[in-house]
């Protein structure tokens, strides 16, 4: 009787614990929606699937001695909740750097004049649970200021001659990844 008593109260502490794990996630979906960029053209295949946090009247980028969301010269999970993902269907260069085809997650180190993209070969995490270990490779790119503010964060591709630029929006900065297929 007692091992019957155990094993139920020991299930519905998994129940339970399942429905608020969903329910937090439910609610913090709804502040960060999900999004996916896609891109399927100049021998290109690319999605990413990222959640888009808003920027509510705080400095986005910027130094942490003056509270900025996102730190410069700090890992960001390029996103919000889980961290962001980008799978390649065939193998490409991101700013001439070569990348295998595959899923990976996705991460920036935000700096004022230049970024840090970040490739790793985890994936499935929480998007504070930066595994520098698992690094594929970290590549320097470019930034642009948009005069206009986005509200909230934002992934698209813009298509080039021979390729895409993998652009990564939020208030006024705009860092940009050149993506060419092998």
């Amino acid at each position: 009787m007692k091992k019957k008593v155990l094993l139920l109260s020991t299930a519905l502490l998994v129940i339970l614990l399942a429905a608020a794990f969903i329910g937090y996630r439910s609610y913090t979906k709804s502040f960060s929606p999900e999004a996916v960029a896609e891109f399927n053209q100049n021998g290109l295949d690319i999605r990413v699937q990222y959640c888009r946090p808003a920027k509510k009247r705080r400095l986005i980028f910027g130094r942490e001695s003056d509270n900025a969301l996102v730190p410069y010269d700090k890992v960001w999970r390029t996103g919000a909740n889980e961290a962001t993902l980008i799978t390649f269907a065939n193998d490409v260069t991101v700013a001439e750097t070569p990348v295998p085809s595959g899923t990976y997650s996705l991460w920036t180190v935000p700096g004022p004049a230049k970024w840090q993209l970040v490739i790793n070969r985890e994936t499935g995490q929480w998007g504070t649970q930066y595994n520098d270990g698992m690094d594929l490779t970290r590549i320097e790119i470019p930034i642009r200021i948009n005069p206009r503010v986005t509200e909230n964060f934002k992934i698209f591709f813009e298509q080039k001659p021979y390729g895409a630029d993998l652009i990564l929006n939020w208030d006024q900065t705009e860092a940009i990844a050149a993506i060419r297929s092998e």
